[in-house]
């Protein structure tokens, strides 16, 4: 099994926690495939920290999607060579049983979607659990980390990277190309939690991807008028009762595939704030796309994923992934000047390319 980890950072704060947990994982899996797209002066000191440790690379250059996070997967799927490969984010932490398990359900899966879970719990990641419970009562949450089987995903040529909820995506498009998907919700796998000014920045962007799920956009715009009129005419019952009803729901979430042992019992608690959160990012996500797209990385992204439908329709016509839009067998070897053509010069140290040979999104 390999692992694929895309990044991008502007600070080196969490550089040596990151540096000890590739390195424990190192010795789990076959490959650890870093994909920086980091400012030079910090990827110049992730290629010093990391050399030898991990393979470390830019994004390919040809690969130019809004989403630079799916250019960073693409370009580890590239270079990964085992046919199970974890695609995880830079604050996932996986551990020995997990990515065991991952591997064998992958004998029998395409696309494997474990369940993450905080395990610090400043207030605003308990806020965000209840995201993650509501997300388990009605069937599976969208996690950081997927295990994919090499081979289908190279066959259904990747993902659409112009999209801003690149997870779903993924999901979508092992879907309309006939994977087989498994959610098993008792795979518990660690996170990190943001800081605080993240976890702020990220709501509207969060929301923006309902947008691409409308049956929940359609249950949280109505949530604020009618707010707003049970307020005005002094009628408690009817908000009162549908809190209570978001803390049950939250809270039959957590008991589900045993997950009272990860997740606590006050994040239940915080499904009423996080609905109302919602609520009110929902109009702000509209307005967003109202005006050509919810901010990212400098750019407007304004879809969030397509239909399956639609990817089955672009499937039928002929339509391929970015990984199959160029020979992947020319694009897949790193080499002392990168992602190139040219013979390959294989080594476990960390691959370096010159600074001027593009930059991801």
């Amino acid at each position: 099994m390999d692992y694929v980890l895309p990044l991008r950072w502007e600070d080196d704060r969490g550089l040596d926690e990151l540096t000890a947990y590739l390195r424990t994982l190192a010795r789990h899996v076959g490959a650890v495939i870093v994909v920086d797209g980091s400012p030079p002066p910090l990827y110049e000191r992730h290629a010093e920290a990391w050399r030898g440790l991990v393979m470390h690379v830019r994004p390919a250059a040809d690969l130019r999607h809004a989403n630079g996070k799916v250019n960073g997967v693409l370009t580890g799927m590239r270079l990964a060579r085992a046919p199970h490969v974890v695609i995880a984010d830079d604050d996932v932490r996986h551990d020995r049983d997990t990515l065991a398990r991952i591997d064998t359900l992958l004998t029998a899966a395409d696309l494997v979607r474990p369940q993450n879970h905080f395990t610090e719990l400043p207030w605003h990641a308990r806020w965000d659990t209840a995201r993650t419970l509501l997300n388990r009562s009605f069937g599976a949450d969208y996690p950081g980390t997927f295990g994919v089987r090499r081979a289908f995903f190279e066959r259904m040529g990747g993902y659409d990277g112009d999209v801003l909820f690149e997870n779903l995506e993924l999901i979508r498009t092992v879907r309309a190309h006939g994977g087989r998907e498994l959610r098993p919700l008792d795979l518990y796998v660690r996170r990190l939690p943001p800081d605080e000014a993240r976890f702020w920045n990220q709501r509207v962007r969060q929301a923006y991807d309902d947008l691409a799920q409308p049956g929940r956009l359609a249950v949280f715009l109505p949530v604020l008028p009618a707010l707003a009129w049970c307020l005005s005419r002094g009628r408690w019952a009817p908000p009162v009762a549908a809190a209570a009803l978001a803390v049950a729901l939250a809270e039959t979430g957590r008991r589900r595939a045993g997950g009272r042992h990860v997740f606590p019992g006050t994040s239940a608690l915080f499904a009423p704030v996080w609905v109302l959160e919602r609520a009110t990012c929902g109009w702000l996500a509209v307005c967003a796309a109202l005006r050509g797209g919810v901010p990212y990385a400098g750019r407007r992204l304004r879809r969030a994923a397509h239909s399956v439908r639609w990817l089955r329709r672009n499937r039928q016509a002929g339509g391929s992934g970015s990984l199959a839009a160029r020979n992947p067998a020319t694009l897949c070897e790193p080499s002392q000047n990168g992602l190139t053509a040219e013979r390959p010069h294989r080594h476990s140290a960390t691959v370096e390319r010159p600074a001027g040979i593009g930059t991801p999104s």
